[in-house]
Parts: C-alpha cells; structure tokens; sequence
C-alpha cells in the first residue's frame, strides 16, 4: 500500500517485542494510540484514515472504527462481525470472545481439520454479546470475501454486517465475493497456502482455495481494496 500513495502503519497487536504473547486479552487503547499517531502524523493529511485487516485482524479494524474516532474507512478481508477467540476491552466496556462447539470440528482422512462450523452464531442468544457494534462506526465498509473460507462463514458476516448496517440507516457496504477462494486471501502472486498449524487451534486446518481462482482473487481484490481508500481518503494520504 505504500507503494500506491499511502502512508501506512502496520501494527503488530501480539508476539513481538514487548507485546503480549498471545491474542486472549486485548485492549483498544492500544489500538487509540496508533489511530491518534496517525491522525497527528505530517504526512498525514487528514480528517480521517482507513483501517485494513485479515481474519482476525478484520473484526479488531470493525471494533476499531466501532469505538475510535477518525477512521473514514474499514476493509476486512475475511473477517469476522463478532470478536473472536480473545476478551476485548475498551474504557469500561467488555466484549467476550464468541463462542464456540469443538463438537463441529471435521477430520479427513488426512488428520487435517475443518473448523468452518465451530464458531457459534453471534446473532443468536448470549453470542450477541460477542456481536461488535459496527452500527456506531462514522465510515464506510469494504468486505473482501472468499467463498471457500473454512475458517468461519465469512460471506455470512459480510452479509450480516451490511443488514445491519442498513438497518441502522448506514451507507451499504461493499462485497465482493470470489468462488473457490479461501481464508488466506494475500497481496498478488503471494502461493495459496491451502492449509497449515492453527495458531490457536494447534492442529493443521483447511483454510480453502483452489489455486487458479485463488491466485485470482488476490489480484483482484488487491486492486478493489486500493481502489476503495482512494475513493474514501481522496482529500487525505492514509491508512493504518
């Protein structure tokens, strides 16, 4: 992205330096901060800038423009519209992970896992609480969406996200969906990885993809994402 007129920051929220070691526990004040750095930043020409995340890093850019200021635009990119696998606090507010039914995890012949059916619906009884308020956020929202997502229902959350937003009286996000593509969708020309070790899971998972429409996917997508901080940041040189 820096290479196409932007300024970037790439925030790293765990496992490095003297960050946590793992996700269970985050805060969004950390999160503020680099908001604010960006905002006052000189070459950051302003009012606002644009969030751009994959997987989990997805509903940490949706909670980000849900509490913060100043974010005019969110891409996610298999991302999810409730807050997965960690606690998530800001000021006085908690939000609880989403939870899950490891009875719905799929095993092929090979010992590799589909989790695809493990997270619970966050529209559904006590999993609302875990549902992020994405109806507060001041921008407008880019879901980039692989069709072959086992990770979780991707394409659920994106169409989910844009009835409430709608509801809410909110301008319609963008989707674009991509058949036979997965979770791991990367800037061009980056291999498919069509499973690996689940960070959190500690098991091999399916993460999906067939490589033709995949390789694909990541072309495309990498242009509509650009596109849309372009179209949303016009009068500001950002994203975070």
């Amino acid at each position: 992205m820096a290479n196409h007129g932007f300024a970037v920051l790439a925030l790293a929220y765990y496992g490095y330096e003297d960050l946590p070691k793992d996700i269970l526990d985050l805060r969004l004040e950390y999160f503020e901060e680099a908001v604010n750095y960006m905002l006052k930043h000189p070459v950051v020409k302003g009012p606002g800038i644009g969030v751009l995340g994959h997987s989990k890093g997805g509903d940490l850019c949706i909670s980000m423009a849900s509490f913060l200021k100043g974010i005019t635009a969110i891409a996610t990119v298999n991302g999810s519209i409730a807050n997965v696998a960690t606690t998530l606090r800001y000021k006085d507010i908690t939000i609880p992970p989403l939870g899950t039914n490891i009875k719905l995890i799929k095993i092929d012949q090979n010992g590799i896992y589909d989790i695809i059916d493990v997270l619970n619906n966050p529209l559904e009884g006590p999993d609302r609480q875990s549902l992020i308020p994405l109806e507060k956020a001041e921008g407008r929202f880019l879901f980039i969406v692989g069709m072959d997502d086992h990770n979780w229902k991707s394409e659920f959350y994106a169409k989910e996200a844009a009835n409430i937003l709608q509801a809410h009286g909110k301008d319609k996000p963008v989707i674009i969906c991509y058949p036979e593509t997965g979770h791991y969708i990367e800037p061009p020309y980056t291999p498919l990885c069509p499973a690996s070790v689940h960070f959190l899971v500690g098991k091999t998972v399916i993460w999906g993809g067939e490589p033709r429409a995949h390789a694909a996917a990541q072309v495309d997508a990498w242009k509509h994402i650009q596109d849309f901080f372009h179209e949303i940041l016009s009068d500001s040189n950002s994203k975070l």
